[in-house]
């Protein structure tokens, strides 16, 4: 199962395969039948298997406590702190249903990490110049003599002019609370508010267009076609 984006409300996780959690769920899908099986108008097909066996469910949980010890939110950051917001300011008010939200869970070794790029129209009224000295205030900025796709944590790639640049976020030129310290929040707000004058709300702006999974190759081609005048 390869995938990239929670459903809307879950919180996607992921955690570190663990071959006994592997195992006993497929052991499960080959002695019982699935609930659901169906493929959707996408071409995309479902298979939904329900564990109601209470001694099985006991089994993945005592998996899960003592073979998992850290979980990692993949996607839906932000419904995870609203959630969390939600519980503290509910204070005595809050039932027991208000210490949880709903999520799914991937293992590690079926998880597939796709690009999930942006294009900009233009640049605010900026040269290129001026772009790059710009962003040497919160990053360093360096020339790079092909494609580059960020490897580590709060490094990005920018194509422009026809030219491919690595910037890494300085220590200091970003929050570290839960949403502020991640490489979305950053691009957002010190590259994208700061100096394009791109204010996103929900996921459209006439300025940018949203390129998931085009690969690097493929997505510059909107900027050498004159269309585009950034990629990041």
């Amino acid at each position: 199962m390869k995938t990239t984006r929670a459903q809307t409300g879950n919180v996607f996780l992921a955690y570190k395969s663990v071959n006994a959690i592997d195992d006993l769920i497929e052991s499960w899908k080959r002695d019982h039948s699935p609930l659901y099986n169906f493929t959707a108008t996408d071409g995309i097909g479902h298979t939904v298997w329900v564990v109601e066996d209470e001694g099985t469910i006991q089994a993945i949980g005592g998996l899960f406590a003592s073979e998992v010890p850290f979980t990692y939110i993949a996607d839906g950051h932000h419904r995870a702190a609203s959630a969390a917001k939600v519980r503290k300011a509910l204070g005595a008010a809050a039932t027991e249903a208000s210490n949880y939200f709903l999520t799914t869970l991937f293992p590690s070794d079926q998880l597939h990490i796709l690009d999930y790029n942006r294009l900009v129209h233009d640049l605010n009224g900026h040269s290129v110049e001026e772009i790059v000295d710009n962003l040497q205030k919160e990053f360093f900025v360096g020339k790079v003599g092909q494609a580059f796709s960020p490897g580590r944590l709060h490094e990005f790639g920018m194509y422009v002019d026809g030219s491919w640049y690595k910037l890494v976020a300085k220590e200091g030129s970003f929050s570290t609370d839960p949403i502020g310290i991640l490489d979305v929040t950053i691009l957002q707000k010190n590259i994208l508010e700061k100096y394009l004058g791109i204010r996103i709300r929900g996921r459209t702006s006439g300025s940018i267009l949203w390129v998931a999974s085009a690969g690097l190759p493929n997505w510059k081609n909107g900027v050498n076609s004159g269309e585009m005048k950034s990629g990041l």
